[in-house]
Order: C-alpha cells, then structure tokens, then sequence
C-alpha cells in the first residue's frame, strides 16, 4: 500500500486546515478555537460521534466501518497545543498570537488525522469502529491522562491505540519507530537553600546561600556520573538559579534552583528522586542551612508494545518502503499516558531538514501528509480488514 491516491487530491485542503491552524496556535487546555474547528470538521465529514470537552478541551470523534462484527476498536491520537514561543519563522502564516506557536508540528499532527478521518469516513473499508482522538495539552499539561481519566478508553471501548510524531532530520515522510521504553519520564524539582542573609564583605556572619546551592548543581551531577549504572539513561540538569537578592554586595538569605529529570525506567527514576533529595539535604546540613526539595513526577515513560510496534511498522514499510529503528528520545510525551491504559504504538514520520522541535524557526513540513495520512489509514484497514 503506497501513498494513498485520495490523500494526494486532499493535499492542498489538509495543507490550508494545517496553516489556519498554525496561524492561530493555541497553548494547553485553552484550545477552543482548535478544538471547535476540530468538531465541525468532523461532523462534516459524516463521523457517526462526535464529541466534545473529553479531558477539558479534547474532542472524540466514532466512525464506524461497513461492517462492525470484528467487534474491534483503535483508537487514534493527534495532538493540537501550541507552545509558548514567539515565532521567527517569517512565514505568510505564521502565528497572529503574539508568545504562542507551532513549534512542535501538533497543527500537522491534527491536520493529518483529521484528513484521514474525512478518507475513512469516506470509504468506511474497514470492519470494526475507529476512535479518532484529538488531545489538548500535551506540552506540559497532561491532556492524555485528563482523557483517560475522563473515562474515554472504557467509554468508546478502545482496544488499541496508535499515535504519531513528525522528526526533522528524518527524510520526509519515511518513518522510524522502536518497541519498549521510546520517551523518558519527565521530573521537575524545585529546591530552596535557605541559610543566613547578610553583608557580603562580613561572610563570616552568614550561612551563605549561594555556596550551598552552586555546590549542589555541581553534585547532582553526580547522580548520573557516580550513581547511576553507565548504561541505564538518565539525565539531570538544573535550568534555574534564582537569588532572594539582587544586589551585589549581599548574601541572599534564600536561593531557589529548578531543574528536570529525565529517565528510561521506573529504577532510574527512584533513584534520581532519592539522590536528589539526600545530596541537597547533605549539603545544606554540611554548611549549616536547610533544604527544601519538592520532586514533582510528570510524565512517565513512553512504552510501545511489542506485537503493536511490529505492526505499525509494517504498516510504515509498505508506504515508504522502509521503517528505521528510531533512537531512544530523552524528551517526553504524554501518549505514555494512553499506552499505559491500552496496549498500542508511538511512531515517527520524517519532516525534512528543518528547524528542531520547540525551536522559534521550526515549521512542519506539509510534504509528509500524505504519508502521515496513509499511515493512519492503514492502521485502521490492516488491523480491522473488511471481511
């Protein structure tokens, strides 16, 4: 099954949906605009359901195929948030909301899947029902697990579920994918070094908040380099130094750091939190301060099943002819939340030499939704087949 003919004559409709929304990104679970243009398409197209507020601002939409006596049911996810950037992409439509953009290729995500959606609708060469997704807040808010919580995996009776992501640097519209662990777990801490403020010329007189916390940076290193087994992955890195005080001639009474932690397995992840908090106590006792950590878990790590990661890759071979073992992505991606309901599979599709994700030059490439499209099309008719 190459690229599908019917997406090559929607292309430039999937293509004018995926810059309208570009042009009008919208970040976390304050999609509406996105998640209202998202639902009027879909009861366009004829979808037999189309629901909306799953997980705040997530719409669900049912299509049904010619014929249902499989009793089988996929699901499948796309993301809409934007980001928090401010766009340098120079495009004739780029982002007209000043902080807020694309830039991790959700608005292609969305266009995708809602073109598939309109081609199964269309066809319905399927037998079984199809249960397309369409989440709010993956960056950073949660919006799969506020969906599964909402009850939606037992609601439509998903069995299984598969979602996708456009990769810069692959070749567009080829596809690369792993079985187990794929995304990290994504931790935050937060810390605060609290001693005794006072005269920076009279250290003597203070418990100095500053040694205390630069300390700290330099040893929770050490987690990775001293504790943790070298080839387990695991990443610490403190992003934040901020002072009670600005002036240069005082010791700040309070300092707060904040950082990230990222991990493939559920050992490293303890091990990180348990490090964190005994080297930052450790080291404010050894200089007469405290320490107050706050670990906050977030995201778990993305596992692709087995036998679903085969099939979604054989599906990706017989549009681009090939399926590349992708590499372990130390970012995360709150799909984790769906595949620990549901067993299913999390697959890449290339977007070309482009800017990287999250970057304020990056701009999906409208080149890979045909293949995006036929993937998805071709989960539902390999998986569900028409009797």
């Amino acid at each position: 099954m190459p690229v599908k003919n019917r997406f090559a004559e929607l292309h430039a409709d999937i293509t004018a949906w995926r810059r309208d929304l570009h042009e009008n990104p919208e970040i976390l679970f304050e999609t509406h605009r996105t998640s209202a243009t998202v639902a009027e398409k879909l009861r366009s197209f004829g979808c037999d359901e189309v629901v909306e507020g799953i997980g705040r601002t997530g719409v669900v939409g049912v299509i049904k195929g010619k014929e249902t006596g499989s009793g089988k049911v996929i699901g499948l996810r796309a993301d809409m948030d934007a980001l928090p950037i401010h766009e340098q992409t120079g495009l004739d439509y780029a982002s007209k909301t000043d902080g807020a953009m694309h830039a991790c290729g959700h608005d292609g995500h969305t266009a995708m899947l809602l073109g598939a959606a309109q081609y199964l609708a269309e066809t319905r060469n399927f037998d079984g029902t199809v249960v397309v997704i369409f989440q709010p807040a993956e960056e950073g808010g949660g919006g799969g697990r506020e969906m599964c919580e909402d009850g939606m995996m037992d609601r439509w009776g998903i069995q299984e579920v598969y979602g996708m992501h456009n990769w810069p640097g692959m070749p567009t519209g080829t596809f690369g994918i792993r079985a187990g662990s794929f995304f990290a777990a994504t931790d935050q801490f937060d810390i605060t070094f609290e001693g005794r403020g006072g005269h920076a010329a009279k250290p003597h007189e203070t418990v100095d908040t500053t040694v205390m916390s630069a300390q700290a940076v330099l040893a929770l290193q050490t987690i990775t380099a001293r504790n943790a087994d070298p080839v387990e992955q695991i990443v610490v890195s403190v992003t934040s130094f901020e002072t009670s005080s600005k002036a240069f001639n005082v010791i700040p009474q309070k300092v707060q750091i904040k950082g990230t932690v990222r991990t493939m397995s559920a050992e490293m992840r303890e091990l990180a939190e348990k490090r964190i908090k005994e080297i930052c106590n450790g080291i404010a006792g050894t200089f007469g301060g405290t320490a107050d950590v706050t670990y906050h878990r977030g995201y778990p790590v993305m596992v692709n099943h087995e036998a679903q990661t085969e099939f979604a890759a054989d599906v990706a071979r017989s549009i681009s002819g090939q399926c590349e073992e992708a590499p372990l992505v130390m970012g995360g991606e709150d799909f984790a939340f769906m595949l620990e309901e549901r067993p299913g599979a999390y697959i890449l599709v290339g977007n070309g030499e482009t800017a990287a994700v999250h970057h304020p030059e990056y701009n999906f490439n409208d080149e890979a939704i045909p293949a995006g499209c036929s993937w998805w099309a071709g989960i539902v008719e390999q998986r569900m087949p028409a009797a």
